[in-house]
């Protein structure tokens, strides 16, 4: 597709589509409705309890237009937590495993951010030009449509996109042969491990002194955190106005309590210094009182709800419309006790009454925000049902006494070792890391470490780097930049330069020639032959010669003094020699090598152990030089 003609993407925005592939498939509106509701209880117990950082996972009816099918489809912004986006893949590989005759496209601002993850493994035809139409989650993995190079063959050719119906045809009837590579797809497993347990290990639960009318909130609708939280976090002085007062979360009924944060809206939170408002009525004990942070905390969070409410706009709201009214209820509740979602519990239980609100929480906002057509601002929502929640300060109050145990905020420090490790593991040529700490693998490991400190490694690695394939798209780095030696061919030179000087024939058009005998073509193209070796030895003779004169001209100079020479030739020299005044000074060859990892190594000493271009060529070389130890 032209550059020019492609919508444009908002940034920190994942947009996902479902599609059925059997062509006989009759997707009606009717049909795929259904199989949205079959699909939001599918992944219901997952996502009732995830907190999003700007918007949730969500699935509406999309119409057939412009060549593309009839498909659910829809968009989340995930802000400053990528974490959610990641998610979304996860959530899309389970449906399209569990429902078989869907599949799954998926891309951000970036495209296609999937072979963006899997980029060091990737065939060389595919690239952004190319991958449009052809990248599909199915069957709970990763397919890539084939480059057909020949006529019969399976897949498309590489200089075309094909339309979303023709490719989906394409991976219902050969599934087999669009399956990507095992690298590609263990790549994006990779990313992909630890879900669905790591939704709870990215949690974290703090204690906070909390207004009782948040505190009374959060224990209903707990993702009501992300909003408040985000609003502290962009806050501006005009957002500060409404906090010299707090008439919606007045600081004397605040009460100790529990908070679930996702780890990104913790540290967002944790890493904002804020002094409040001496009219505000909010004080802070001094820092060393063991309950500083949960005063902090709290303070922060009142004023991220105070803004939401004083940007809705409306003193009062009026009463919510329950969920019971959409039609689409009773299918999706449905599904839900189907799915087994319920856990067998009694109707009208406790926790039978937790879950239900909690998959009213989550129709609410995966089903009936999508279709709506205006959707309320946080802040209203957050006024709707503070009214509906009644709440006892007194039995606030006694919960303090009762609360679980805060989860420690370590995670938040990390050491140098620990950073390196993180960067070598998502580095360009790190990847996973092997398990297991055997004494062999400790010993290749050292091994290995100490072939990257070699300096006789650093001067291959470069001689490789420069051998290796390039184009106006960039350089490539070799795969293994020791295994193989540093070649050159002279023919290759010597045409090389013919074409760079200028040769003194024109090349002929070898229709020029189609009318002539065989004999004659055969004398001609001996003749040619002999002249261009005499014209190509000519061409090396005058570059020879003007490289003797730049050599002789610059020998006046100070250049030559910057490089190292080799030392070799000038010890094979006697005295006598040296005694020896020639009329025109003998030129020395230079150590390249030698100057080579000099000046390497003298730019990595400027970068004071920050991130240049030395160090970085190296990394993607496979190449990891220790730190300087001498700091002179």
């Amino acid at each position: 597709m032209d550059p020019l003609k492609k919508v444009p993407v908002p940034e920190d925005v994942v947009h996902y589509r479902l599609f059925l592939v059997q062509p006989d498939s009759a997707a009606s509106e009717q049909t795929l409705l259904k199989l949205q509701e079959d699909l939001l209880a599918e992944v219901a117990p997952l996502l009732v309890q995830y907190i999003w950082q700007q918007q949730p996972f969500n699935l509406s009816y999309r119409p057939e237009k412009g060549g593309v099918p009839a498909h659910l489809g829809g968009s989340t912004e995930f802000g400053d937590n990528v974490e959610d986006e990641w998610f979304i893949v996860y959530l899309l590989k389970h449906l399209t495993r569990t429902f078989s005759q869907l599949a799954a496209t998926v891309h951000d601002n970036d495209g296609q951010f999937l072979l963006i993850e899997a980029a060091e493994h990737l065939p060389k035809w595919l690239d952004p030009d190319s991958s449009e139409n052809r990248v599909f989650l199915y069957r709970g993995g990763l397919y890539i449509l084939p480059n057909r190079g020949r006529s019969g063959e399976v897949g498309w050719p590489r200089d075309s996109a094909p339309l979303l119906k023709d490719a989906l045809d394409m991976l219902h009837k050969h599934a087999d042969r669009c399956l990507a590579e095992k690298r590609i797809r263990s790549a994006i497993d990779h990313r992909l491990e630890g879900y669905p347990d790591k939704i709870q290990t990215s949690l974290h639960h703090a204690h906070c002194y909390v207004p009782a009318g948040i505190a009374a909130l959060l224990s209903r609708r707990p993702d009501l955190i992300a909003p408040a939280v985000s609003a502290f976090y962009l806050r501006d002085p005009i957002d500060l106005q409404a906090c010299r007062t707090f008439q919606t979360f007045p600081p004397d009924t605040r009460v100790l309590t529990s908070v679930k944060f996702t780890r990104c809206l913790y540290a967002q939170l944790m890493q904002q210094s804020f002094v409040p408002d001496r009219r505000s009525g909010y004080t802070l004990p001094p820092r060393s009182n063991p309950n500083y942070k949960s005063h902090e905390l709290g303070m922060k969070l009142a004023h991220g709800f105070e803004i939401l409410c004083s940007k809705s706009g409306r003193v009062g709201v009026g009463e919510e419309t329950p969920v019971s009214a959409d039609p689409r209820w009773r299918g999706f509740l449905g599904s839900l006790q189907k799915n087994g979602y319920f856990k067998g519990e009694l109707e009208g239980s406790f926790l039978y009454k937790k879950l239900m609100t909690s998959a009213e929480n989550f129709f609410k906002q995966s089903v009936t925000s999508t279709c709506s057509s205006s959707a309320r601002c946080p802040g209203e929502e957050v006024l709707q049902v503070l009214e509906s929640t009644p709440y006892s300060l007194e039995e606030l109050k006694k919960l303090e006494e009762h609360l679980p145990a805060e989860d420690s905020d370590d995670w938040l420090n990390i050491t140098p070792q620990e950073l390196e490790k993180f960067l070598q593991e998502r580095g360009s040529l790190g990847g996973p890391r092997r398990k297991g700490t055997g004494v062999r693998e400790e010993e290749e490991e050292e091994k290995e470490e100490e072939a990257g400190y070699s300096l006789v490694a650093v001067t291959q690695g470069m001689k490789s780097f420069i051998n290796a394939m390039s184009s106006h798209e960039g350089a490539e780095f070799p795969q293994s930049c020791l295994s193989e030696p540093f070649s050159f061919d002279p023919d290759a030179m010597t045409s090389a330069l013919d074409r760079l000087l200028g040769g003194k024939h024109e090349e002929l058009d070898s229709d020029d020639f189609e009318d002539e005998d065989e004999d004659e073509d055969e004398d001609d193209g001996e003749e040619d032959v002999g002249s261009q070796k005499q014209e190509g030895a000519e061409a090396l003779g005058s570059l020879k010669r003007y490289m003797d004169e730049m050599d002789q001209e610059l020998q006046t100079t100070n250049v030559g003094k910057s490089f190292a020479l080799n030392g070799k030739q000038g010890d094979d020299k006697t005295d006598a020699s040296k005694s020896l005044e020639p009329a025109e000074e003998e030129l020395q060859p230079l150590d390249v090598d030698l100057n080579l990892v000099t000046n390497l190594l003298e730019s990595l000493a400027s970068q004071a152990g920050l991130a240049g271009p030395a160090s970085n060529l190296l990394q993607s070389l496979g190449i990891h030089l220790p730190p300087n130890a001498d700091q002179s």
